[in-house]
């Protein structure tokens, strides 16, 4: 089953929700990198962030969110991009690392990722500059630091929930999140009310194997306060590289470094460090990028 999106708001006018289940996204990301369990969770847990953070913040299909993740953890930076239409990719610096489980018997991303760093989310929007903003990480824990960086960057009370769970063999077992959003009409007895709900609720990926489905998740998040969906979009890890948009960047290269790849390796290889495809390009066709400069 497609991964799936939704985005609602309770019936009082209080709460934006958002809910995904991403679990092909994040195993198809685990796939690509090839990823051990405490990369694939802290990784997954970026592309889930980011999924949610580009339903609630974009709107053309122009526009593009960018989050990077520094820590001092071995997990080194993540780097992700999100599109309005769901589509989302990333990469992790070091995708070998494997911690041993955390006090309460969970991966340990908060470790993998460390303490001491900066979270930066990026919006460009296509109109005018784009719009960047950055927090110190409080956690590494990821969820925590997401919603920090909404609460005080964005200025907008939020809670976020983030989860992966990575199966024996490594592969992803589950993988989703919520973001609630308080809107300006939101009352301080509705806001405690609801971070105390989200306190008592499951890990999402705990609500997934369950059978939850994305609006039953939203619905959780809120008790009993109605909920209404509003719009249901697909979520999927999908790269925006080819080999063409490679040739550019090999075209910048002075020819002297050109030439060099041609005399000494016969030709150029290209890995995109969002999804791992990798590009040869021949002899005759970095000649032809030479010849292309030349021209202009």
């Amino acid at each position: 089953m497609a991964d799936k999106l939704i985005t609602a708001v309770s019936e009082d006018g209080f709460f934006r929700v958002f809910a995904v289940d991403a679990t092909q996204t994040v195993a198809e990301a685990q796939r690509r990198h090839g990823t051990w369990p405490a990369s694939s969770a802290a990784l997954g847990r970026t592309l889930v962030a980011t999924a949610l953070l580009s339903a609630a913040g974009l709107k053309d299909d122009d526009d593009l969110l960018t989050i990077r993740i520094k820590g001092d953890g071995p997990a080194g930076a993540i780097v992700a991009d999100g599109e309005a239409n769901g589509n989302v990719r990333g990469y992790i610096e070091n995708p070998h690392v494997d911690l041993p489980l955390n006090l309460v018997g969970k991966i340990d991303v908060g470790q993998a990722v460390g303490k001491n760093g900066l979270l930066v989310v990026t919006k460009s929007i296509g109109v005018g500059d784009p719009f960047t903003g950055q927090v110190a990480l409080v956690s590494g824990e990821l969820g925590d630091d997401f919603a920090y960086y909404l609460t005080q960057s964005e200025q907008i009370p939020s809670a976020v929930g983030l989860s992966v769970f990575v199966n024996g063999d490594e592969t992803i077992g589950h993988a989703g999140g919520f973001l609630v959003e308080a809107l300006p009409d939101a009352t301080d007895a509705a806001l405690d009310e609801v971070v105390t709900t989200i306190k008592t609720l499951p890990l999402v990926s705990e609500m997934l194997k369950a059978g939850l489905t994305p609006e039953q998740i939203a619905a959780r998040t809120l008790g009993t306060r109605p909920l209404k969906v509003l719009n249901t979009q697909p979520v999927a890890f999908q790269c925006t590289c080819s080999k063409a948009h490679f040739a550019e960047v090999l075209a910048t290269l002075a020819h002297k470094d050109l030439q060099q790849m041609i005399d000494e390796d016969h030709g150029a290889e290209a890995v995109c460090k969002f999804c791992g495809a990798h590009y040869q390009y021949s002899e005759a066709e970095l000649t032809a990028l030479m010849t292309q400069e030349e021209e202009k």
